[in-house]
C-alpha cells in the first residue's frame, strides 16, 4: 500500500483510462483485465466498512491505512511487515510522492507505526523494509517502540548503473521483536548452498552432503540469493517496487509458526499475502490503491493453484542460480 498522510507530499495523479498492453510470448506479468475487476473487486474488503475488528482474516482491505489500522482487533497479530514508501520520489499507481527531511520522515513512520503497536501480540515480530536513506529513520522510529535485533541487507541486483556514483543494488530491512519472547525458526531458514570447499574427518565429510556436493548453512543478516521479480517469474506484477515471495517466505517461516497471523499495511500488489497463504499463515493486507488491490486479489486466486515459490523447494532455500 502506498498513500500520503501528514507531512508526506504527495499528489492525486489524474485518472487516464486503461491501456491494453501488448507482451511477449515468454513474458508471465501479472495483468488485471477490464472484464475481470468486478468480479475481484467485489472479493475485497473496503476500510470504511470495517466495524469494531470484525473482519475476516486472509483478505485484502482496500483503504488507507490510518483508517484501516484502528478498526482491528488489538493484540492480534505474530508478524508486522511494512514496506513504507522509501524517502525519495516515487510514483506509486495514482500517486505521487516526493521526499521528506531524515525527520519528517520519522515523524510520518511514527505515524503509522504507533496504529499498529496495539495490535501486535507480546511475542509478535516486526520487520521495516527501508534503504540508504531512510535506514536512520527507519532504526529511531521502530525502537521507540520494539527491541532492535538486527538489520538484513539482500542484494536487489535489478537496476541502472550511475556514472558519477556506485550502483544501488541493496535494501534494508530492520528486524524488532516487542519482547524478549519471540520466534525463531533457525532450521526453517536455513540456505542450502554448494560446497566449494569440503571438509573431511576421518575420510568422512563433516558438516555438508557428500552425495549433493551441499551444505545447509546458518541464515546471515546478508542475502544475496533474491531474484527481484521479472518479466519472466510467474510472480512478476508491474508494481515498481515489488518484493519477491522468497523474500517473505524467509521472513515468515522465522518468524512465525503455522497458524499464526501476518499484518502488512502497506500491501502493494500482495506479495506478503500470496507468500503467507502458500506458507499456511494467516494475514490482514491494506492496500490503498484500488488496482494494487485488485492485483493482489488475483495473485491469491493463483496461489489456490500453484504454492511454489521460487528459489524455495522441499522445504529448503537454494542459493540463487542453483536451477531451483
Amino acid at each position: 500500500m502506498r498513500f500520503s498522510m501528514l507531512e508526506w507530499r504527495s499528489k492525486r495523479m489524474p485518472s487516464s483510462t486503461k491501456k491494453v498492453r501488448v507482451r511477449a510470448t515468454r513474458n508471465r506479468t501479472i495483468e488485471v483485465s477490464a472484464s475481470e475487476e468486478k468480479e475481484l473487486r467485489q472479493k475485497l474488503t473496503y476500510a470504511r466498512s470495517i466495524k469494531g475488528g470484525d473482519i475476516e482474516k486472509n483478505g485484502i482491505i482496500c483503504g488507507n491505512a490510518f483508517e484501516a489500522l484502528p478498526r482491528l482487533a488489538p493484540v492480534s497479530f505474530d508478524l508486522l511487515f511494512a514496506d513504507p514508501p522509501y524517502n525519495l520520489a516515487k510514483t506509486f499507481g495514482k500517486e505521487r510522492f516526493g521526499s521528506l527531511s531524515t525527520g519528517q520522515y520519522e515523524k510520518w513512520l511514527d505515524s503509522w507505526l504507533r496504529l499498529c503497536v496495539p495490535l501486535l501480540k507480546p511475542t509478535a515480530s516486526v520487520y521495516i523494509c527501508g534503504d540508504w536513506r531512510s535506514g536512520s529513520a527507519v532504526e529511531r522510529a521502530g525502537s521507540r517502540y520494539f527491541k532492535l535485533r538486527n538489520r538484513i541487507t539482500w542484494e536487489r541486483e535489478k537496476g541502472r548503473g550511475a556514472k558519477a556514483n556506485w550502483k544501488n543494488t541493496a535494501e534494508d530491512i530492520w528486524y524488532f521483536t516487542v519482547s524478549d519472547g519471540f520466534t525463531f525458526n533457525l532450521d526453517a531458514v536455513k540456505q542450502r548452498r554448494k560446497v566449494v570447499a569440503p571438509y573431511r574427518e576421518n575420510g568422512r565429510a563433516k558438516d555438508w552432503n557428500e552425495e549433493g556436493g551441499f551444505r545447509d548453512t546458518h541464515p546471515s543478516n546478508i542475502w544475496t540469493d533474491i531474484s527481484v521479480p521479472f518479466w519472466s517469474m510467474p510472480e512478476n506484477t508491474d508494481h515498481p517496487t515489488q518484493k519477491p515471495e522468497k523474500l517473505l517466505a524467509k521472513i515468515i517461516l522465522a518468524s512465525t509458526n503455522a497458524g499464526h497471523t501476518i499484518l502488512d499495511p502497506f500491501a502493494g500488489s500482495g506479495t506478503t499475502a500470496v507468500a503467507a497463504k502458500k506458507l499456511g499463515r494467516d494475514f490482514v493486507a491494506i492496500e490503498s490503491d484500488e488496482q494494487y488491490c485488485l492485483l493482489a486479489q488475483k495473485r491469491l486466486e493463483f496461489a489456490d493453484a500453484d504454492r511454489s515459490i521460487q528459489g524455495f523447494s522441499g522445504g529448503v532455500f537454494w542459493e540463487r542460480n542453483s536451477g531451483r
